[in-house]
């Protein structure tokens, strides 16, 4: 059993967890939630006496992790799968670990297969996927057989079939009388896998009771009524019905009925009475995920606000792109580039290729291989350097094995040596 008595952790002028109280039972899975910041993995490391409290104190079976003999054969614990060296196979990993702790080899390759990892036991971890990490994680924590575990987000990274074996697996150790204390922000898997919760929030204890208790005491359980669609003097018959019951009844957007306050046979009762005619009713009990929000609302440290996109759909210098074949802040269906009017100017048709352009300089990459070289007539594949026309080439009439090179343009006086060699 885990016990912790007034925890407290200060870093600082930042007190991470305060005055925190409670115990984690064999024989059922405890849940261990609370919004980012809250203070869990300080709880955690605490426990494990990777941290010293400030005040208070923390133990396991009755002593602190420290002063527990062996401890890894009484506790495991999964708190970041990345602490592996990269360069060590999972194999080697666990073989450490297990000659640390006076654990026979054999039970490396029996936590390899329990996990599934027997096929790549001998490859390096810094190949592993961020699932591949989990399990291995969860195979050191089993390695020692123990009766205390602890999870700090244990799926995370794992495929629907990985979660899948991990929630039996909680199950199944839990079931077995041992201490299983789990973190996790899936409040999902949590609804199908805790039998208790601790819920924190900045530090500080929230909840401490069963599942179905903590949904009860943090949600409103409510009936959906609906009567035949069309039947709008059958609907409100109903309302009158149940209000004077002393039911308090709420239209829904779909066109049923909330009621809350009667028992759902008395709202049949009471329905019948009335000769009004039924389609649906069915009680609502909210989500471990609704009841968790409404619990630590006040506690969350970070939320989220709207985005403005404040100027964002304004046209910018620069033509940046936007929407796919738009330019960017150009509304949608206007044309990227509006058409010229009748007798505007337009471009002057292309210089002959044989006629040298009024101030070009010849092309210095006329000796390159490849489409630069001799031989590559202009418009014909050659690459034409921005900003300039086509080539100078020799004239047609005289053959190309008789044409002399150009000559390499002239370096400034003011070049250094290498940007003359450059110009050569």
């Amino acid at each position: 059993m885990i016990e912790a008595v007034g925890l407290t952790k200060r870093y600082g002028a930042k007190t991470a967890v305060y005055n925190l109280s409670f115990q984690v039972r064999p024989g059922a899975v405890t849940g261990f939630l609370g919004p980012n910041g809250s203070g869990k993995s300080t709880t955690m490391r605490m426990i494990l006496g990777l941290d010293e409290p400030t005040a208070g104190h923390v133990t396991v079976g009755g002593y602190p992790f420290r002063r527990l003999p062996n401890a890894p054969r009484q506790v495991g614990a999964l708190l970041d799968a990345k602490a592996v060296h990269g360069g060590r196979s999972a194999r080697q990993h666990l073989l450490c670990l297990a000659q640390l702790s006076g654990i026979p080899e054999r039970r490396v390759d029996e936590v390899l297969g329990v996990v599934g990892l027997q096929n790549v036991a001998r490859k390096r971890s810094k190949g592993f996927s961020l699932g591949m990490g989990q399990r291995l994680g969860i195979a050191a924590a089993l390695l020692g057989d123990p009766q205390v575990l602890l999870f700090d987000e244990p799926v995370n990274g794992l495929d629907p079939e990985g979660i899948l074996w991990v929630r039996n697996l909680m199950k199944q150790l839990a079931a077995e009388g041992r201490t299983v204390f789990v973190s996790s922000h899936l409040m999902s898997e949590m609804a199908l896998t805790a039998d208790h919760l601790i819920v924190i929030g900045r530090g500080q204890l929230l909840a401490d009771m069963s599942v179905r208790d903590f949904i009860s005491y943090n949600s409103a359980d409510f009936a959906r009524v609906r009567v035949p669609d069309g039947e709008q003097q059958q609907r409100e018959k109903l309302t009158t019905v149940l209000s004077e019951a002393g039911g308090q009844v709420l239209p829904e957007t779909d066109g049923a009925l909330r009621v809350t306050g009667l028992p759902l046979p008395r709202i049949s009762d009471l329905a019948h009475g009335a000769d009004v005619r039924l389609w649906e009713l069915s009680p609502h009990q909210a989500s471990l995920e609704e009841a968790y929000m409404r619990m630590t609302q006040g506690a969350v440290d970070y939320r989220s606000t709207a985005d403005q996109r404040a100027g964002l759909q304004q046209q910018v210098p620069g033509g940046m792109p936007g929407m796919p074949g738009q330019p960017f802040g150009m509304p949608a269906g206007q044309p990227a580039v509006a058409p010229l009017p009748p007798g505007a100017f337009t471009a002057p048709p292309p210089p002959h290729a044989g006629a040298p352009v009024p101030g070009q300089q010849p092309n210095p990459y006329a000796a390159a291989p490849g489409p630069y070289g001799p031989g590559a007539q202009p418009g014909a594949g050659a690459p034409v350097l921005p900003g300039q026309g086509p080539s100078p080439s020799p004239s047609p009439a005289a053959p190309l094995a008789q044409s002399a090179p150009p000559a390499p343009p002239a370096a400034p006086a003011d070049l250094n040596k290498r940007d003359s060699e450059d110009a050569r």
